[in-house]
Parts: C-alpha cells; structure tokens; sequence
C-alpha cells in the first residue's frame, strides 16, 4: 500500500467518523458532474460531500427544490432541472441514480410509484409500479423463504419508471437515466452508511460470483472510502435506455431474472413478467383541519393510512396538548392512532380482486366510531413490519410541478445474495407477511407519498421510507401543519417510530424525546423500545414546505439518514 493510499484512508476514516462535509480529497460525491474522477490508485480528486448522517443544511428557493436520501441522487436531479427538466424528469433521475448509489436500499427489481401534481392542470394522478405474487402461488410460505428464490416478487420498478416518464416526463430517458450509468460504470466512493449495510449483510451478499465480483474483488468486502463500480448494472441500464419494458418484461432480461429465481428455488416464470402492468389509480383523499389531503391508495395503503391517522387526530385538540414532544397525551393518541390505522391495514387485499371499501375507511363518520371504541379498549400492540428497505424522493420545479416518489428493494438489502444481469434481485415477499396477495395479485405495501393542499394550493409534499414511515409522516405534518414548527427544525426534533424489530408489541422512540413524557404514556400501557437519537429505523422525511404567500419551498434532509436538500 502506498503512503498516498494510506493517508488517504486516514483521512477516510476521520472524515466519517466526525461527519465531515467538503473534505478534501475523502470520496464522496463529486460536486461537478455526474460521476466521481478518480487517479490511479482509485481516489477522488475533487472536493466532495461525504454522505453522513446527522444535522443537514436547510435549502429553499422558487426556481426549484430536490430532497432525497442520497446526495449523489440530489445533484443529478437539480442538474436535470437546470438544464430544463420538469419535476417528473427530476424525481425519477433520482430514483434510477439510487438503484446504484444506495444500493443497499432500493433496486430496479423492486417498486417503484408516483404521485404527481400537475400545476397547469391543478390534476393529481398516481401511478403504482408495486410488485406481484407469482401466479404460482408460494404455499407454506416462512421466514426461511426469505433467502431463496421464493423470496422474489414479479418487480414493477422500471414499469413504473417507463409509465410515469411517458406521461408526465419532458427529457428523454437516455437523459434522465445517463446520471446512474455513470454513477454504475466509473464508481463513487462506499460511505460509512452503505458500508455498514455491506457488512450486516455479509452473509448473503458474496453469496453469488456476481455479488463477490461487485462487493468482494478481492475476496473480502470493499473498505470504506474504496470505489465501488457495477459495470454489468451499467451495461444493463444502457440496454434498458435504449430497449426498455420490451427488455425488462419480455426480453433477455425477464428470462435471466427467472433462471436466477429458479435455480434458488424460486416459482417466477417468463408468463409472470409478460402479464405484469403498472394501475394508475386514483389518490386517496382526505381532510384535515381544512387541508386537502392527496395519498397513495390501496394497495399502497401507506397513504390511506396516513389520512386515517389524521382524521382521528382532527377529533383531538392537538393544539392545545402540544406536540408529542412535550405532551404525554399527543405522543400517547399519535401512537395508538397509527398503530391502529397500521393493524387494520393488514386486512386491506388487492381492490382488483377484493372489496376493499375506501370511501368508509376514510370517512369522518368511520374515524369518530374508531377513537371511541379505542377509548373502550386496552391499548393494541405494535404490529410486526416487515424490514427496512426503501427510498424516498421529492421535487418541486420552478412551475410549481411536484413529484414525490416511493421506490423500494422492499426488504432487507441483498437478503436473498441474488442478481440478475448485474442487479441485486429483491426479496420483496419480505411484505407478504403482512398481507399474502393471491397468486398473481399485487402485493399491499404501506408506502404514502402525499400532497397536502390549502385552499386549491401544494403546503406540503411528503414520504418516507423504513419502518416508522408512518409515524414520521404523522409527527412531522402535524409538527409543520398545527404547530408552526419550521421543517427544519421538525425534521430534527426527537421522533417516535413504528413496531421495534427486536421487542414485539413496543415502537421505536428516541433517547432524546422527553423521559417524563414517554413514562407517561408508558403508564397509560403503551410499550417503547428506546433507542439513540436520530435512528435510521425512525424514517427519513423527504418533505418540501411549499409558503403558500410566496411560492418558497423549503426543505431539510433528515439527520437520521444521509441525504441533501438542494434547491436550483
């Protein structure tokens, strides 16, 4: 090793360990183009953004704002509004850029679904990309699925990708998509966050000579601050570019998928892939202290969820208790009525096939019958979720078009050590546990990109990924909403979550939330599992608050994962 390549690791490991921002010579994400320079030994040159977690700058502007998870992913979208790109253009730019810099939390083998306003038509549409159950149904299905071929879903990320850029896209795909290509075939430098994934999952994701050839060259795992190339998922985009869903669903790439899932005992067959459609849908819809709400709708019943939430939380005098920061009865309604809105969605299946009765789930009338009983009744524990997985993205544009995005590798990453033309293949029947689809159905996932509106305009735009994305969702719209609390300061604020993976029937809540506040409602009979301030399973909220005097939006990336907020 040189004293070059040794210094630089020394220099690495400081930068991440205290968080930097604009070190120079640590790899990150280079601030020029859409890809890393690096010399010959592999090191960036220029100046760069580490990704970290923790405090992030607040960003606002008229001309446009970009808000994702990965700092790599906000910078190609703000290019991509700069040079003339709309808010959809921008949005799924970011997503595709995520399938390579945060390959540890979202892949094209997953989901992927959009809620999109229109400023010129005042028009709200939702396109759902969700994955299906194989037609061969999966009986006996168990956790030890999860690392088989079993585990994999029919995907419906790059549908949702080709729908959404046809209808609402003004840049072609070759653009949009260039940013990942080059991201994938000249490498980024691996951060403290993804290399702390890569290692968790290290029992599966050198499972495969693919998986070693990406993560492990040199028979062990990459170092922090190493390059990471996927030159075969670079070849692969380029063939999607050019080729498409006649690709992905009918092509050579459809065929790789189902031999990989089939040699690990898998049940997907090219049938699977030739029927798959992405719905447009229309959004679910709901009231809240004279705000519109606009959600994702079932079988992305997060949305839903978040509505419901609300309309019981309507009945409540939030203002006066307080936010649940400071108020025992806030943090001990907000939980219960989330928690609730989360158990019974476990029951909501397909609408293609099932009755599921919206308009009843959403209504006023269905909320008061729900809060008076649950005042009946002793407090129900948090259900099991499915793992952490997923990003989010959300952009407005200088026109005042809004996109925001949920796309998911909808399990743990690399959980079943699978690939399929370079791209790690989702174990997205992680989510089946919740709800088993019939064969062939779309799977119900709680996912909730939503918009907000005051008197006909955007105030707030939102999503979250992970476990307590719901929760997150919940605290930081109120927060924002009821409060008059600055998203900057909401976003930093210490957080309740959903169900604790390791204590059943307790949620997430931060060291930092008020001791005296959480043993309150402790006593009441909810359960808390405490964790460190600012934990990644507490959600990440992508959410740009839009002044609806000025038209200034404003946004700040979560400090519990490791993202940016960018305005043009």
């Amino acid at each position: 090793m040189s004293e070059r390549r040794r210094e630089f690791l020394k220099r690495a490991a400081a930068a991440a360990a205290a968080g930097a921002v604009g070190v120079p010579g640590v790899p990150g994400i280079a601030l020029g183009a859409g890809r890393a320079p690096v010399d010959a030994e592999g090191i960036a040159s220029d100046d760069v953004v580490t990704p970290y977690f923790g405090k992030k700058p607040v960003a606002s502007g008229r001309n446009g704002l970009v808000i994702t998870s990965s700092p790599h992913a906000t910078r190609a979208a703000v290019q991509l509004l700069r040079a003339g790109g709309n808010a959809c253009d921008a949005a799924l730019c970011a997503s595709v850029t995520q399938t390579v810099t945060e390959p540890h939390m979202t892949t094209i083998t997953g989901m992927l679904a959009m809620l999109y306003y229109d400023a010129a038509t005042k028009r709200t549409t939702y396109v759902s990309g969700g994955m299906n159950a194989p037609l061969a149904g999966l009986p006996g299905w168990n956790p030890t699925d999860l690392s088989t071929g079993r585990s994999a879903g029919v995907p419906g990320w790059w549908a949702g990708f080709e729908a959404a850029l046809a209808k609402h896209g003004s840049r072609p795909k070759a653009e949009v998509v260039q940013p990942a290509i080059d991201y994938a075939r000249n490498g980024f430098a691996i951060y403290p966050f993804l290399y702390g994934e890569m290692l968790v999952q290290l029992d599966t994701i050198g499972k495969t000579p693919t998986g070693r050839r990406i993560y492990m060259p040199n028979g062990a795992l990459l170092p922090p601050g190493s390059i990471l190339k996927q030159v075969e998922a670079a070849d692969t985009l380029e063939r999607l570019v050019a080729e498409g869903n006649q690709f992905f669903y009918h092509g050579a790439f459809a065929q790789a998928y189902c031999d990989a899932v089939k040699a690990a005992g898998g049940v997907i067959t090219p049938k699977d892939f030739d029927r798959y459609e992405v719905r447009w849908m229309e959004p679910a819809r709901g009231t809240y202290h004279g705000y519109d709400i606009l959600a994702s709708p079932p079988p992305d019943n997060g949305g839903t969820h978040v509505i419901e939430a609300l309309n019981m939380l309507e009945l409540l005098d939030l203002k006066k208790m307080g936010p649940p920061t400071e108020s025992a009865d806030s943090l001990y309604w907000m939980t219960r009525v989330i928690n609730e809105a989360y158990e019974q969605g476990a029951k909501h299946t397909d609408p293609s096939s099932h009755d599921v009765p919206l308009e009843m789930i959403l209504s006023k009338d269905y909320a008061a019958m729900r809060l008076r009983l649950m005042k009946m009744t002793p407090v129900r524990e948090a259900r099991p979720a499915p793992p952490p997985g997923s990003n989010h993205v959300t952009v407005v544009d200088g026109k005042g078009n809004i996109a925001t995005i949920l796309h998911s590798v909808m399990s743990l990453p690399w959980q079943n050590g699978l690939f399929a033309m370079g791209l790690s293949i989702a174990a997205s029947g992680a989510h089946f546990f919740r709800v088993m689809p019939a064969p062939g159905d779309r799977a119900t996932v709680y996912i909730a990109p939503n918009i907000i509106f005051k008197n006909g305009r955007p105030v707030l735009v939102s999503g979250s990924p992970s476990v307590g994305l719901l929760q997150n969702i919940v605290q930081n719209t109120t927060n924002i909403l009821d409060f008059g609390i600055p998203i900057g300061e909401s976003v930093l604020r210490p957080r309740f979550g959903g169900p604790a993976t390791t204590v059943p029937g307790a949620n997430y809540i931060e060291v930092d939330l008020d001791e005296k506040v959480r043993a309150a409602a402790e006593k009441r009979g909810l359960r808390y599992f405490v964790t460190s301030p600012w934990h990644f399973m507490n959600g990440s909220f992508e959410g740009i608050h839009i002044d609806p005097a000025t038209g200034t939006a404003t946004a700040s990336a979560d400090p519990r994962r490791s993202g940016m907020a960018e305005a043009v």
